[in-house]
């Protein structure tokens, strides 16, 4: 019994001196080599979704694509019933060509009250210098007096009238440009690139802003979603170029760049397959990148690699990031 504990001390002290030299042998090779200078990472594609709906509540009378469907921005997508919206837009322009009118004849009063009040000036002005030279009764240069009063007072109430019609006439157009904007909105337009993930709604659905109509995914820019150890927060930076690979095209390269790093640590998501022990802290960080055609879709794994030795990228090419410009290698965006 004492020679077999023996034994078994001496193999675990022989298995501590070779752990240890392997550790050691290790530590060696990492000073001599010095750290890596590409950083590899496994996540997931994600994307963004919305879901689209009317600004107008009413049945729905058509739609005109399915799930599946890759659609442009400003693509129609569905329309309303109208009948009510045109009906409304109508009795609007009616009324604005009917307050219209109503200025017309307000300016062509104040045209007509100006002329009168000129004329009882001049009378009014020439009876006072007659009833001074005695050739006209007082009674006469009253009366013309009055008379010009009265007719100071037609072209303020003329004047007045006009402001009115002027104020209800700009109610009216406004009304008007209110029942056109609605009618615009019984269709119902892409208003990004994406794809329709799925139709919620179908034709004689009453639709209404709350209610969305379509959900669609947005699939240019997409990133994927990995996780970065945080021994390796001080050499990774917003606007970094990057390279990911997926199973699903493994000879194609999809270029990207570093478009979000998380200020917040947390500890490695069970469903990220990374080599490192998922105990460790990790910060999200998300790789942008062009998908012009659909070929990254939402979930698919994908490997990211970094190349650590890039330059910090400036504040202003890293605002300038997007995919309004790609090069020919694969959709990575250019600074402005």
């Amino acid at each position: 019994m004492a020679a077999a504990l023996t034994k078994r001390r001496r193999l675990a002290v022989g298995a501590l001196i070779v752990a240890g030299a392997a550790i050691a042998w290790f530590l060696f090779l990492r000073a001599r080599n010095g750290p890596p200078s590409v950083l590899t990472l496994y996540g997931n594609v994600d994307i963004r979704e919305v879901q689209a709906a009317f600004n107008d509540s009413d049945r729905i009378a058509q739609m005109f694509v399915q799930e599946g469907e890759f659609v442009r921005r400003g693509e129609l997508l569905a329309v309303l019933d109208a009948r009510r919206y045109i009906a409304n837009a109508d009795q609007a322009q009616a009324d604005v060509v009917q307050a219209r009118a109503n200025v017309a004849k307000a300016k062509a009063d104040i045209a007509s009250a100006t002329a009168t009040r000129m004329n009882a000036a001049r009378v009014s002005e020439r009876d006072a210098r007659l009833l001074r030279k005695g050739t006209v009764s007082q009674e006469q240069a009253q009366t013309d007096e009055s008379a010009l009063r009265v007719a100071t007072a037609n072209l303020a109430v003329a004047q007045s009238e006009l402001a009115l019609a002027e104020a209800a006439l700009k109610s009216r157009e406004a009304a008007l440009a209110f029942a056109e904007r609605e009618l615009a909105d019984v269709k119902l337009y892409a208003h990004s690139d994406g794809v329709i993930e799925d139709r919620i709604l179908e034709p004689g659905d009453m639709a209404s802003p709350s209610v969305p109509v379509f959900t669609m995914a947005l699939t240019n820019p997409l990133w994927v979603r990995a996780y970065v150890p945080e021994t390796y927060m001080g050499r990774i930076y917003p606007g970094m170029t990057a390279l990911i690979s997926t199973d699903s095209y493994p000879h194609k390269v999809f270029r990207g760049w570093v478009g979000y790093i998380s200020p917040t640590a947390e500890f490695t998501p069970k469903s990220v397959e990374a080599p490192e022990l998922r105990t460790r802290l990790v910060y999200e960080v998300r790789v942008y990148a062009c998908n012009p055609q659909n070929e990254l879709r939402l979930g698919m794994p994908a490997t990211v690699t970094v190349a650590l030795n890039q330059a910090v990228p400036a504040a202003n090419q890293i605002k300038g990031l997007g995919c309004g410009e790609r090069d020919h290698a694969g959709g990575h965006p250019k600074t402005h």
